[in-house]
């Protein structure tokens, strides 16, 4: 198969696949899904960021190793897995800021 033509169409499925995912774990932080089973908010903090990074490499080694759609379909992840990442990145961020200005009485 030719590597060069490109699929747009696999790439944003890759990218909503991930997408998906990692709103899907956010939602089920939100609600609370996992307490039954013992999940706090720290392991959702884990997961959101191990299903990211899985995403990137996941991404890469499709990019490399898989024929013209499943490749345009690991940039997708790649794309996705790093905007998660990024996200994560912000949030602790935004955190680590807000909890420096705090000022308690």
């Amino acid at each position: 198969m030719d590597k060069t033509k490109g699929h747009s169409g696999a790439g944003m499925a890759g990218f909503a696949t991930i997408l998906g995912l990692l709103a899907l774990l956010f939602l089920a932080m939100q609600s609370d899904v996992g307490r039954s089973v013992g999940f706090l908010g720290g392991q959702y903090a884990y997961s959101f960021f191990w299903l990211a990074l899985a995403a990137v490499v996941a991404g890469v080694v499709l990019k490399v190793r898989a024929p013209a759609p499943w490749a345009s379909f690991g940039t997708g992840l790649i794309i996705g897995g790093t905007f998660g990442v990024v996200l994560l990145i912000a949030f602790f961020v935004l955190l680590a800021y807000a909890l420096s200005n705090l000022s308690v009485p």
